[in-house]
């Protein structure tokens, strides 16, 4: 069998999803070179070598000893890193990333490409046409690094987005507006692509978010409720496309809205391994880990399939402002038959920070199983 050509990987961004390679790149036999700015980071502890320094510090970037680099976020300088001499081989190419990093031109390229999309407009050209066409709630996003909820804002009347737009610090170059979407539930896929084309694409998931911030990841058969067939096909016709047109290679979350009527929009692409699919590590044959590690050193992709009736992910996330490792709480919920318990080590708690999470295997895989089990994770958590 002929040697690898891909051995060592790096790595922009050290927080828990670089984190959570660890234990494929090992399986892998492949190293990983981490650029993070901080030693208390999580993916220092499993880094064969690390380079401290902002993510999106280019110059940095230019000294990881690495094969293929790729991402642990998104809050990298795009046209810093095409400057770079001689130029690295980055997973997910630059090009690639370059529709989808600023979710205006995002959606401007999945429109596109045909693909459905709540209705949405650049905010420095909102006219009264517009407005009317949106009603009233009203979505503004950041365009640029919002996620875990921050740079997004449900504005519910004309006055409240008037607010907004009359603060001195407001730029609004840099949010856009968004059509709100009464939707009956949020759906969440991982998908992945090879450099020589292939796809796979994982179970379609359930995501529930409290105050915008996603606490519970059911996989179960019926995570479309009525609509379960055409939702998931859609899903994954649309993620299919979506990586067939970017010629993109790694992994690749996308959210979505799924309405009433059975409408499938999407809501947000991620370009990297996401919080959606932590489920896969326990859940599936193989992680989106594992997997992201596969398309960008070159390997077969693995299978995405369940090896269970189904699961639910429950995030713990932080409810205060402490330094804490919450030990007895961890203990109570790895106690839970099925339970495997990831925790990051993060030495600082703060609302909303996600701390940990745990995923639970279902014995019947049905949807009232799961939530009755992260209802009594938070319990033990939230107590």
């Amino acid at each position: 069998m002929a040697e690898r050509q891909m051995k060592r990987v790096g790595v922009i961004g050290g927080g828990q999803l670089a984190w959570m390679m660890a234990e494929a790149a090992q399986k892998l036999g492949l190293d990983l070179v981490i650029q993070t700015p901080s030693p208390e980071d999580p993916a220092v502890a499993i880094a064969t070598d690390t380079v401290f320094a902002a993510i999106d510090d280019a110059t940095a970037t230019a000294k990881l000893n690495s094969d293929v680099i790729t991402f642990e976020n998104e809050f990298v300088n795009l046209a810093a890193l095409a400057e770079i001499q001689p130029p690295p081989k980055f997973c997910p190419s630059l090009r690639s990333l370059a529709p989808l990093l600023d979710k205006f031109y995002q959606r401007q390229y999945l429109q596109d490409l045909g693909l459905p999309t709540p209705g949405f407009a650049a905010l420095k050209a909102i006219d009264t046409a517009t407005l009317s066409q949106f009603g009233f709630p009203v979505v503004l996003k950041a365009r640029r690094l919002g996620y875990d909820g921050q740079g997004t804002i449900v504005l519910k009347d004309l006055a409240a987005l008037e607010a907004v737009l009359s603060a001195s610090a407001f730029d609004p170059e840099t949010w856009l507006l968004e059509e709100f979407v009464p939707f009956e539930r949020e759906l969440a896929v991982m998908a992945a692509r090879s450099p020589q084309g292939d796809v796979v694409v994982y179970p379609i998931v359930e995501t529930q978010q409290v105050n915008q911030v996603c606490q519970r990841v059911l996989i179960t058969p019926d995570v479309g409720g009525a609509n379960r067939d055409g939702a998931i096909a859609a899903v994954r016709s649309i993620a299919t496309t979506l990586l067939t047109n970017l010629e993109y290679v790694g992994m690749m979350g996308i959210e979505f809205f799924l309405t009433s009527s059975g409408r499938v929009l999407v809501n947000e692409t991620a370009p990297r391994t996401h919080n959606s699919g932590h489920y896969s590590l326990d859940a599936c044959e193989t992680s989106q880990f594992e997997q992201q590690l596969r398309a960008v050193s070159g390997l077969p992709l693995g299978s995405p399939q369940l090896t269970c009736a189904g699961a639910v992910m429950v995030n713990l996330l932080g409810y205060e402002s402490a330094t804490c490792d919450y030990l007895a709480q961890r203990q109570k919920i790895a106690a839970i038959p099925r339970s495997h318990l990831y925790w990051y080590g993060k030495s600082v708690s703060r609302p909303g920070r996600k701390l940990g999470h745990v995923t639970v295997l279902l014995e019947q895989g049905d949807r009232s199983e799961a939530e009755a089990i992260a209802q009594t994770i938070e319990s033990i958590w939230y107590g």
